[in-house]
Parts: structure tokens; C-alpha cells; sequence
């Protein structure tokens, strides 16, 4: 993966987790001792002992923040191993809810028989639920993760938005 990271104790506080970003930017997590508190801190470029800013995290916006970035990595992941194989495509869809799907199952859209193109994951408040079966049931604000050819994946798209 080639990220490092860094552990430093704290004394007295608890410990400091960092990483140096691609650019060198240092971008660390404090958890303080003996509770769940923790802090998204930025440390100055030159100093890493200084920090430019701190942002406390209650636990709901530790939880939002790491589905935010897993969720897109995965999906990053995928899109990366698509790039790597001529006329593949891999296409995040976003379920709104006047869709016709929210409430219905995966094998309703009969999405891979009318376009050849697979929903390899849906992406839920953070959650990555990889190879959905048909009995799956799609609620709104499902992120839907399809692969195929670039006609198969806006197929996908435009069944899902209730335009095929």
C-alpha cells in the first residue's frame, strides 16, 4: 500500500496516529487516554509537533468520516481494476428515492440480463455490502456499484432511475 503510519505516545494525553501524505502533508488521529475522545488533527509542514488545527470527533463523526473514506476506496479499487481491462467500465449509481427500485429487489431490475452489465456492490450509510444476490432489496440513497461495458453501466443507470 506504501502509506505509513505512525504511532506517538503522548504523555499524559494518549497517543497520536499520523500519516505523511503523498504531497507531505502530516494528518494524524489523537485518541486521549481512558476514553473514546478523539481528535482529527493537521500538523504544520515544517513542524510536526505543531499543529494548524484540531477537530474534535464524537463517535458518530468518527464512524461518518472512516465509511466515508472506506467506501471510497473500495470504490476507487474497483475502478481501478476496471481501468486496467479494455472496455471495462465500473459506475457508482446513486438511488435516489423516487426511484422505482427503492423497496424492491436486485432481481426486479433484471439489470444483468437486459444489459450485461453486473451490480458487484451497494455502498449503504457507509457499509459496503459486496455481490448483492437477487433477493437483495435496494433502499433510497444506495450507492449501486456496476461493472461492464460503458453501454451496459448506463443501462444499469437508466433502469435504476426508472428511464428503461
Amino acid at each position: 500500500m506504501g502509506v505509513r503510519i505512525e504511532q506517538t505516545a503522548l504523555p499524559g494525553i494518549g497517543v497520536r496516529y499520523d500519516i505523511v501524505t503523498g504531497s507531505g502533508r502530516r494528518i494524524g488521529v489523537v485518541v486521549r487516554r481512558g476514553t473514546d475522545d478523539r481528535e482529527l488533527v493537521i500538523a504544520s509542514r515544517n513542524d510536526p509537533d505543531s499543529c494548524l488545527a484540531s477537530i474534535p470527533l464524537t463517535d458518530d463523526e468518527a464512524d461518518a468520516l472512516a465509511e466515508i473514506l472506506s467506501a471510497s476506496m473500495i470504490a476507487s479499487q474497483l475502478s481501478q481494476l476496471a481501468e486496467g481491462i479494455a472496455g471495462l467500465f465500473t459506475e457508482q449509481i446513486a438511488l435516489g428515492s423516487s426511484s422505482p427500485y427503492v423497496g424492491r429487489r436486485l432481481g426486479d431490475t433484471k439489470a444483468r440480463t437486459r444489459t450485461k452489465a453486473s451490480i458487484v456492490a451497494v455502498l449503504r450509510g457507509g457499509q459496503v455490502i459486496p455481490t448483492p444476490g437477487p433477493e437483495f432489496a435496494f433502499q433510497a440513497n444506495d450507492v449501486v456499484v456496476a461493472v461492464g461495458t460503458r453501454t451496459g453501466v448506463d443501462g444499469v443507470a437508466d433502469i435504476l432511475a426508472g428511464r428503461r
